[in-house]
């Protein structure tokens, strides 16, 4: 039997699902019940019902939601180590900092957040959804953290007065892509259209023919008509890229784009996570129970 036979088997045995994200390596993907972005993966976890057990093969912040929002199932991270920088940035003291400056101010907070922040804010949000849920906020000002860039997408989306928090929040991987490369591949592939994920740079988002989540930019893909696409964001997106879309040609902006926390995750610690149903996410109750309230909010936006 090989591994991907054992992993199976066990998925069947114990009544297990896995989700991987669009950035985790191309073999947990091809082994996957679903792949997708932060809240294609959040609606997905909400919606098995009969699964016991949900393999999370991502980040922290994305298993804790999954605990969050199904406190009766068992929520695996494959590994413990795989932690997203962003989401370490932003602190509940700096929330409650800010709170107390402006008392009047929503919060909304990026999915890229630990539970124990979202469990400070209004209404949470995803790259895909960010502008849709400050649109939805009924006040001209919003506190909101913590990728800037995004802030900033946000803020030209809206018209709205944005309050980042942090000042400087960022995704280390996506401050990689600069406009410099995408010009000297427009050189070689001049027709190629330049796909930017919002957490890249303004420069980066400036030069953009389209904008958008990981999904967002899958959807995308498969509705243009252009052959040819200058990808902005993490090397595992490549994959499901080019396997949805075998006519087309894809260009990764910067080779070395990659997440060393996403792939982390490997088919043999899947496999002994699943098999010893080890590395188990918890969340306390009462911070579950804010955080799932700022989480279900967002998923009522029509």
């Amino acid at each position: 039997m090989t591994l991907i036979d054992e992993i199976n088997r066990l998925k069947k045995e114990k009544n297990a699902v896995i989700l991987a994200h669009n950035y985790q390596r191309p073999e947990i993907q091809d082994i996957a019940d679903y792949v997708g972005d932060s809240i294609g993966l959040s609606r997905r976890a909400m919606e098995e019902k009969e699964a016991k057990i949900i393999v999370f093969s991502a980040v922290d912040f994305m298993a804790e939601s999954a605990a969050v929002l199904n406190p009766d199932k068992k929520v695996l991270l494959p590994t413990l180590g795989a932690r997203c920088p962003m989401a370490q940035m932003l602190t509940v003291d700096e929330i409650k900092r800010l709170k107390v400056h402006y008392p009047l101010v929503p919060v909304v907070l990026y999915v890229n957040t630990l539970a124990e922040a979202k469990a400070y804010c209004d209404i949470c949000c995803t790259s895909a959804n960010a502008v849709e849920v400050v649109n939805s906020v009924n006040t001209e000002t919003v506190i909101f953290g913590p990728d800037h860039n995004l802030a900033e997408h946000v803020h030209r989306k809206t018209g709205k007065t944005i309050i980042p928090i942090p000042e400087r929040g960022f995704c280390p991987t996506h401050l990689l892509f600069q406009p410099e490369d995408v010009q000297a591949l427009k050189m070689t592939y001049p027709d190629a259209v330049v796909m930017v994920h919002p957490e890249c740079t303004v420069e980066m988002q400036n030069i953009a023919d389209f904008i958008g989540s990981t999904s967002q930019m899958c959807r995308y893909v498969k509705k243009s008509d252009a052959k040819a696409f200058i990808v902005a964001t993490e090397e595992g997106i490549m994959h499901r890229l080019k396997k949805e879309n075998p006519g087309k040609q894809f260009i990764l902006a910067y080779e070395d784009a990659v997440c060393p926390n996403m792939k982390l995750n490997t088919l043999e610690r899947l496999y002994t996570s699943l098999k010893e149903e080890k590395h188990v996410v918890t969340v306390p109750e009462p911070v579950a129970k804010k955080a799932r309230k700022a989480l279900e909010r967002m998923f009522e936006l029509k």
